[in-house]
């Protein structure tokens, strides 16, 4: 399994950090050649599911994520949310937390640990670092988009 971390510092309240990062289908335009369908009805809680799609036309594979924790920010109390992957490619969990920060700002924490079927474990580390990447980017774009 490769394990990545990811801290942040946002200019954006407690609450609308969380907004800006649980708002699933958002993550499609923030993930290069990614698309998000979340196939549960709202409100996200425990059991929502989501699936994101990457890939180019017909090469590309499913992302099947749960979400299997949702507590989100209450009266300046951080919030926390868990995705599990439950993919035949990609498998894992990933773990979102924002907490206050100085000067009204929002401190952001992703963690993933993630695998990829028939990918042997000495690419763990370019896993981890590819990840990191991707996923620091798409925080990053998450957190400057309304």
């Amino acid at each position: 399994m490769a394990t990545f971390f990811l801290e942040r510092t946002a200019p954006l309240p407690l609450d609308e950090t969380w907004r800006r990062l649980t708002e699933w289908h958002r993550h499609g335009d923030a993930v290069p050649l990614t698309r998000v369908r979340v196939t549960t009805p709202p409100p996200t809680g425990p059991g929502t599911r989501f699936t994101a799609r990457t890939g180019l036309g017909p090469l590309g594979f499913d992302d099947p994520m749960e979400v299997t924790v949702w507590e989100p920010p209450r009266d300046g109390a951080p919030g926390r949310c868990r995705l599990e992957k439950r993919g035949r490619l990609v498998r894992g969990w990933a773990e979102i937390e924002v907490r206050p920060g100085p000067g009204g700002r929002t401190r952001v924490r992703w963690h993933e640990d993630l695998s990829v079927r028939l990918l042997p474990s000495v690419f763990d580390g370019i896993l981890a670092r590819s990840g990191r990447l991707v996923f620091g980017r798409a925080v990053n774009r998450l957190l400057r988009q309304p």
